[in-house]
């Protein structure tokens, strides 16, 4: 062990060499007892730390079913504004009002021939479809577009599409009522500028979101409804999303008849 110099006055060489010595507690002028210190601190109560103020949270199921009024009504407003598709897009596309286009890549409006007299309305977007700003441009679509050209009808001429939501729901989830209601006046008005002479609606929420059918899609597909607009009455047929049929490819066959219903409407 070494020494401390001891000419010199340096605090710490006295320290290092306490330290290195044993000496590694502090030690006071008096003996204390810290047993009895330990029983006071344990008798001793403890000062309640203050609540915070907690804010009232809304249940999750009502938040979910219920439309802020102020943004439905402006929906209806822009919708009933638009006088042609530009300015139906241009009013989806400045709508704030739904969540879903905070997140989403882009808004997707439409694709194909708009005078082609044959609409067919799906769900909402998915990634690919939200990348690109086109609806039914990814598997499903892809599926889609080989239905509709085994009954003679190709793509981007014979037919145009469009979906209930414009904007992609966060990982591919069902749309919430809220955001159905939110958005189905621009589709509703998207019909209408189109007025096609045959609706096909693919899957069930096409189909209880524009036909107010609580039905399953198993049990209405391919049977020929009404779809009203105005003045308008369009025959409507619902039949399995692409996507559905991906997951279920033995439901092809009555999808198959179901393309055949909508082939015998267009050429009578």
């Amino acid at each position: 062990m070494t020494l401390p110099d001891p000419g010199a006055n340096d605090d710490l060489s006295n320290l290092a060499w306490q330290v290195e010595s044993g000496a590694n507690e502090a030690v006071l002028d008096k003996p204390v007892n810290r047993f009895l210190l330990k029983e006071k601190e344990s008798a001793e109560p403890r000062q309640a730390l203050p609540e915070k103020q907690k804010k009232p949270v809304q249940p999750i199921a009502q938040s979910l079913t219920q439309t802020p009024p102020e943004a439905e009504i402006s929906a209806e407003k822009l919708a009933k504004a638009a006088k042609t598709l530009g300015e139906l897009k241009a009013a989806i596309e400045g709508f704030d009002g739904c969540s879903l286009k905070k997140t989403a890549m882009n808004t997707v409006f439409s694709r194909g021939e708009v005078a082609s007299g044959l609409m067919l309305i799906g769900e909402a977007p998915g990634a690919e479809e939200d990348r690109q700003g086109k609806p039914f441009v990814g598997a499903s679509g892809h599926l889609l577009d080989t239905m509709m050209a085994a009954i003679g009808r190709e793509k981007d001429k014979d037919y145009y599409i469009s979906n209930i939501l414009p904007w992609r729901p966060p990982g591919n989830r069902k749309p919430t009522p809220v955001e159905q209601t939110l958005c189905l006046p621009f589709i509703k008005r998207h019909i209408e500028l189109v007025s096609p002479k045959v609706i096909i609606l693919l899957g069930g929420t096409a189909l209880s979101a524009l036909l107010d059918i609580s039905e399953g899609i198993t049990r209405v597909r391919g049977k020929w409804l009404s779809y009203r607009v105005g003045k308008i009455t369009i025959p409507a047929l619902a039949m399995f999303h692409p996507a559905y049929l991906l997951r279920q490819p033995q439901l092809k066959r009555q999808a198959w008849h179901d393309l055949l219903e909508i082939k015998t409407k267009l050429d009578g």
